[in-house]
């Protein structure tokens, strides 16, 4: 009979930070660029450079560290992670181990289970290693060193989660207050938030940890959580059968839904930490931090309670705008330039969530303008055109930013207004359909809606509604 197990899972979340520039040099952090081009002595290692502290980092770890409820560790210091690596050009890796800047936190997640707080350890600053390129065809690989001494920060959480749920509500969690914090974009599929998945699996109800397996290469939601489901079944396959679970590090294929072994999972001494001799320690003045503590955000609980009261969103739209930093600036600046909160909140709840959905797209990754936005809600607010219409226009915004003003003036969309063509159209229409006409006399008030539904089609959708059904009723 196979036995009830229970999974524990702690995660290591690598958030790139929005700095211009690198953690120890002015060289560029932009996403993209030709190979090797953003780059210096420093950020290649070569001897004799020395690395300066970029004191925008610090800011955004601390600030991090805050909004997670972390305690700042005042007086900290940087170490070095030793290790031989083609991405990693120094041969070493300036971290943090023994003092990192922010420590014991944790954040409160929901899931169908309930809510619960996700302990987080530490977090520290570090730099990020270049970026190795894989060449099937010509048999080699390339290394690209642009990323190469990013900032990062480190957001190492306690082994408290036990299903991929969780995991998937953790991390997006934490997503969305950094966004908020504007501390990092969080782009997975950029790499500038990455998630190493520790997991193993125990007897329920027994309470040592098995042995733990780190899961690499994960850069999208969908990949963690079909990587967590197969290393837990992996695991428990093998203990069913007798085996033991290997202490190691392996590589996520999420096209083959499948890992493989990529070496033995290393212990803090194998990778000989020492400190930095090339930084002197942070003294970090308490003045400082109270500074940053008073410049965070509006985070999203505040922001949802004040949807509710000064724009009287229900409760389930203020939810899902204010679950996304980008989706409630556009909220906000649309619902000024309009006036009318009611109606933004309804076309980004409605036709923006269902083009979001469609295209397999983030809220972040939106690109039309409040401007624009707000302009499509004044014309169909002032009857210049159709709902219809409308929404025809909407997906020309949500695709390209157009300009709905001149989008509809260009492509002839305006609501037809003069009473003598919609006349002769309801009277063509009222010929073309006499059983409908007969069924409306008859009481039947369905028919109507057949009858506009035919006007609207002959006008294009260039008409409005309700006084293509006045008319119709008058006429008839």
């Amino acid at each position: 009979m196979r036995k009830e197990y229970e999974t524990v899972i702690g995660l290591e979340v690598h958030v790139e930070l929005a700095t211009k520039t690198k953690i120890f040099c002015g060289c560029s952090t932009t996403f993209g660029g030709a190979p090797n081009t953003h780059t210096c002595p420093v950020c290649t290692g070569m001897p004799g450079s020395l690395p300066v502290l970029n004191k925008k980092v610090v800011e955004y770890a601390i600030a991090v560290g805050l909004a997670t409820g972390c305690s700042i560790t005042q007086n900290c210091k940087f170490d070095r992670k030793n290790y031989f690596y083609p991405d990693n050009p120094q041969n070493y890796q300036i971290s943090q181990l023994y003092l990192p800047i922010c420590q014991e936190g944790g954040v409160e997640i929901e899931t169908p289970a309930g809510k619960k707080i996700i302990g987080i350890h530490e977090i520290h600053m570090e730099e990020d290693a270049g970026k190795l390129i894989h060449d099937e065809w010509e048999d080699c690989s390339l290394v690209d060193y642009n990323r190469s001494g990013v900032p990062l920060i480190e957001i190492v959480s306690e082994p408290d989660m036990r299903s991929a749920e969780e995991v998937i509500a953790y991390l997006e969690k934490l997503r969305m207050i950094i966004q908020y914090l504007g501390a990092s974009d969080c782009k997975l599929n950029e790499g500038s938030m990455r998630a190493d998945v520790n997991l193993s699996v125990r007897e329920a109800g027994t309470e040592p940890f098995g042995t733990r397996t780190e899961m690499k290469n994960l850069n999208s939601f969908k990949a963690i959580a079909r990587a967590i489901e197969h290393e837990k079944n992996r695991q428990i396959d093998l203990l069913e059968e007798g085996k033991k679970v290997v202490q190691e590090t392996r590589r996520w294929d999420d096209n083959k839904g499948d890992s493989y072994p990529m070496r033995s999972k290393e212990d803090a001494q194998d990778y000989r930490y020492f400190p930095e001799p090339d930084l002197v320690p942070l003294m970090i003045r308490t003045e400082w931090i109270e500074e940053i503590r008073a410049r965070q955000p509006e985070f999203q609980p505040e922001k949802r309670n004040r949807y509710r009261q000064e724009y009287g969103l229900p409760d389930y739209d203020a939810q899902i705008i204010t679950g996304s930093k980008h989706l409630s600036d556009i909220f906000e600046r649309t619902a000024k330039l309009c006036g009318k909160p009611k109606k933004v909140s309804n076309w980004l709840m409605g036709e923006t969530m269902r083009l979001l959905r469609e295209q397999e797209m983030e809220p972040e990754e939106i690109r039309f303008s409040p401007e624009n936005l707000a302009n499509l809600i004044r014309l169909t607010e002032e009857g210049s055109i159709s709902n219809t219409v409308a929404k025809e226009v909407f997906e020309k915004i949500f695709a390209e930013d157009t300009d709905p003003v001149s989008y509809v003036e260009k492509q002839g969309l305006k609501t037809v207004n003069d009473e003598g063509e919609l006349k002769e159209t309801i009277e063509q229409v009222i010929q073309n359909n006499p059983k409908s006409v007969e069924d409306y006399r008859n009481g039947k008030e369905k028919a109507i809606g057949f009858l506009v539904g035919q006007t609207m089609k002959a006008m294009k959708g260039k008409a409005n509604p309700g006084v293509v059904n006045q008319m119709l009723r008058e006429l008839l």
